[in-house]
């Protein structure tokens, strides 16, 4: 059953922003950081924690799971390191998924030619 809840939230936060794209003028980066921004703003208000509850790593994987990631990791440093944690938890909190998007883009950029979109 957490498979399927996992696939249901997942699915549900990807078709939201495909919709978002078809019906909307918004360009997917502005949907990336529209996702980011709203995990983060859920995440500190502590919504995002029974999302997560209910759809496992279908609410932690996508975008939204990045921004409350940021967040947590900032409330946590922040608790314990005062001023200094707002500006070290989030990075530290994220640093694992930041370093193996810049390491796998990198790889893919070696092994593909990439182009821009005409």
């Amino acid at each position: 059953m957490d498979y399927v809840r996992a696939f249901l939230v997942g699915g549900m936060i990807c078709a939201i922003a495909q919709i978002l794209m078809d019906k909307t003028k918004l360009t997917p980066a502005r949907i990336l950081v529209l996702y980011v921004t709203l995990g983060a703003i859920l995440g500190g208000l502590g919504i995002y924690k029974k999302i997560i509850t209910i759809g496992g790593a279908g609410a932690t994987i996508p975008l939204m799971g990045f921004g409350n990631s940021l967040v947590q990791g900032t409330i946590k440093a922040v608790s314990k390191d005062g001023l200094t944690g707002v500006f070290t938890g989030g990075l530290t909190a994220t640093a694992g998924g930041i370093a193996a998007a810049v390491f796998f883009g990198y790889i893919f950029s070696l092994i593909f030619n990439p182009r821009t979109k005409k």
